[in-house]
């Protein structure tokens, strides 16, 4: 619920009731004046609406907000009697002051209180707290969930409970349906090798008559969808399994844009440029080809250095960790956020290093998760796009280790750590080379 500020600009008060949730569902004001809300205080307590003559309990206070936070936000006006009556308060600084500690102390996640003192001709005055839910579940600091019923807060049960948790955990982009995709656009042979590599187990290929690719993407894999009059293959089935032109044609923000700068920057003249398009495994090979075509990938440490003289035309190749590299490729193609519309995955090899730059929203994410992932805490936006990607049955030999490994041996092979930055919505890796 938007914040409303309330005014103290009327000098009369109206005598129709109006409750607070059909104001919310008729208003599309986003002030309220005093007057509006003493038609909502006449209305009386309902599900968006709490009365209180005081603050004299935080404790219950806290429960209170809570309860309102977890059932989609609403209003806690103090000063107000059961009988509807304004009695007002008193010292209205120190239950504001006490207000923000509650919300920023005895609720998680802390709330941001927004809150109105609102003073009537008589001398009394009344104040307003706006609760506004946005990330939910809340809970007390005591660990106690509680939702509203009406009139009334009470504790959730296991059930509301687990509605709380699954609200928290919006649907990934990867699981929508891609807009006009159609089961023409799976590559069935892809599809079909990595269903048999399950065969003996969770996958009985006598009992798959017809290859009924549908059925496997809907009831097995979950990579697609079902509205009502067909089944439309998902965004994270079309980048495993779909077939190039139709990678390219339905999600042309997935392709990979790799440039060779000669020089250390991108300021250095551009000696090649493309766009690699088509599902996640040919990318990954085009990637990896792009890269060896201007540089040299080991296993470990070349024995000895090679020196290029000041006056050589073309700077010698640079030499990278093998598994550094492909697990940088593979990183960044399947936790790439796709929900980003302006900014695409580019692959930048220079003299001396490589940097790949991917879109990754920052908030929430930089700097507390920079730090665990080093450790090889997973951050993942496309879970089962990781999932089935990094399995063999995919059909690419993939290095194991994650960013641990990446880290260990490309520090191992330069003597340098990469370097790793997320900030402006893209997330930056870039690897030295000798």
């Amino acid at each position: 619920m938007a914040r409303r500020r309330f005014r103290s600009n009327q000098r009369h008060e109206p005598v129709t009731e109006r409750s607070f949730q059909e104001y919310l569902y008729s208003s599309g004001a986003p002030q309220t004046s005093r007057t509006e809300l003493m038609r909502l205080v006449r209305g009386g307590e309902d599900t968006y609406l709490e009365l209180k003559v005081k603050l004299s309990n935080s404790e219950r206070i806290a429960q209170e907000i809570v309860a309102l936070a977890n059932t989609g936000g609403g209003v806690i006006v103090f000063g107000v009697n059961d009988q509807l009556r304004v009695e007002g308060i008193e010292e209205g600084e120190a239950v504001q002051d006490e207000l923000v500690r509650i919300c920023r102390e005895d609720i998680v996640p802390a709330l941001i209180p927004f809150i109105d003192r609102i003073a009537f001709d008589n001398g009394r005055r009344i104040l307003a707290l706006d609760v506004n839910g946005k990330r939910r579940p809340y809970r007390t600091v005591d660990g106690r969930f509680f939702v509203r019923l009406g009139a009334e807060k009470r504790e959730a049960s296991p059930e509301e409970l687990a509605t709380l948790f699954d609200d928290a955990r919006p649907l990934s982009y990867e699981s929508l349906a891609a807009l006009g995709a159609s089961l023409s656009d799976i590559d069935e042979a892809h599809l079909w090798s990595f269903m048999r590599a399950f065969a003996g187990g969770a996958f009985d290929d006598a009992s798959a008559h017809d290859y009924p690719t549908a059925e496997m993407l809907e009831r097995h894999l979950l990579l697609a969808t079902n509205n009502g009059s067909e089944i439309v293959p998902t965004v994270g089935a079309v980048l495993l399994f779909g077939r190039d032109e139709s990678v390219a044609s339905l999600l042309p923000r997935a392709a990979v844009m790799a440039t060779r700068f000669g020089g250390e920057n991108n300021q250095a003249p551009i000696i090649e440029r493309v766009g690699l398009n088509g599902s996640l495994a040919t990318v990954y090979e085009a990637a990896a080809r792009f890269i060896s075509r201007y540089s040299d990938l080991w296993d470990a440490r070349p024995a000895g250095t090679r020196s290029t003289p000041d006056d050589a035309p073309v700077p010698a190749r640079a030499n990278y960790h093998r598994g550094a590299v492909m697990e940088a490729i593979s990183n960044a193609i399947i936790h790439r956020d796709l929900a980003l519309r302006d900014i695409t995955t580019r692959l930048n090899v220079f003299d001396r290093s490589i940097e790949i730059i991917n879109p990754r929203r920052s908030n929430g994410f930089a700097p507390a998760a920079l730090k665990a992932i080093r450790y090889g805490m997973p951050q993942r936006l496309n879970a089962q796009v990781a999932a089935i990607f990094s399995n063999p049955a995919y059909g690419l030999t993939l290095p194991s280790g994650g960013l641990p490994m990446l880290l260990r041996e490309a520090r191992r092979l330069a003597n340098r750590l990469p370097d790793i930055a997320a900030f402006n919505d893209e997330f930056r890796l870039r690897l030295h080379g000798v």
